[in-house]
């Protein structure tokens, strides 16, 4: 049995794997701490996100991922 997950199956309302990323080698965005929130992507949560990347930089996002 294969202990990794099938990135090619699709599953409704899943983020396939290959479109994840943390962020660590670029440029953090207000989406990807609404994304790593586990929040859906409205323009109130983008303006969250933008205020707690104000706030506290890249640990805003580094505060949302284990």
């Amino acid at each position: 049995m294969n202990a990794e997950p099938d990135s090619t199956s699709r599953r409704e309302g899943v983020t396939p794997d290959g479109l994840l990323h943390s962020g660590s080698d670029g440029e953090i965005t207000a989406e990807d701490v609404v994304l790593a929130s586990g929040r859906d992507m409205t323009p109130q949560n983008v303006a969250w996100a933008e205020r707690k990347l104000a706030e506290k930089g890249r640990a805003a996002l580094d505060e949302l991922l284990p």
